[in-house]
């Protein structure tokens, strides 16, 4: 069994098919964004790790019926800055 990826800006679960990868200058799939952080080398917007919480928070909610606000951004504030793009030099 393969392990999940998951994008490394939104934590997005990416699956096995390309179509939720974004998209390098070059044209070639992105092996870390998806379609909607990431598209020709660069993020959609530039934005703060605690603006990409708040936008993923509907997300996890929409998904998931006994998730609370509170819980849902108390679960981003733990995941997101393990990933990627949040990481710091």
């Amino acid at each position: 069994m393969e392990e999940m990826k998951f994008c490394q800006s939104c934590g997005m679960p990416m699956g096995q098919s390309d179509e939720m990868y974004g998209s390098e200058k070059d044209g070639s799939k992105s092996e870390d964004y998806c379609k909607y952080c990431y598209e020709d080398g660069k993020f959609f917007k530039e934005e703060s790790l605690e603006s990409m919480i708040e936008t993923c928070i509907p997300f996890m909610l929409e998904g998931n019926m006994e998730l609370t606000e509170e819980i849902a951004r108390d679960q981003l504030n733990q995941f997101l800055p393990t990933l990627k793009r949040w990481q710091t030099a």
